[in-house]
């Protein structure tokens, strides 16, 4: 029943800019926790974005101050602005929603992002 659908990924040169979308649907989205992961081949798959039911906001280091995330609780949707990206952005991003600290986590299926020149 709980389903998240991300969009936006792609392939950009290095310095340009995506900004994905990850839409909600079964669950209570304005009280969720809503969180961008990413995972490249061979690697662990590490949150980059997180913001809370309340707005506050957290990012790796890897992306402050060049990613951001936001929500918008009337279209059920959570974004990720990425600009000046870099070839280590590279990777699949997945969209993550949890209503609780210790409930369950919802998945979405994922989107490429590809940055090279």
């Amino acid at each position: 029943q709980v389903q998240l659908v991300e969009s936006g990924g792609g392939s950009v040169q290095p310095g340009e800019s995506l900004r994905l979308s990850c839409v909600a649907s079964g669950i209570n989205f304005s009280f969720s926790t809503m969180n961008w992961y990413r995972q490249a081949p061979g690697k662990e798959r590490d949150m980059v974005a997180q913001i809370t039911g309340s707005g506050s906001t957290n990012y790796a280091d890897s992306v402050k101050d060049r990613f951001t995330i936001s929500r918008d609780n009337t279209k059920n949707t959570v974004y990720l602005q990425m600009n000046s990206l870099k070839p280590d952005d590279t990777a699949v991003y997945y969209c993550n929603a949890r209503r609780t600290r210790l409930g369950p986590a919802y998945w979405g299926q994922g989107t490429q992002v590809t940055v090279s020149s």
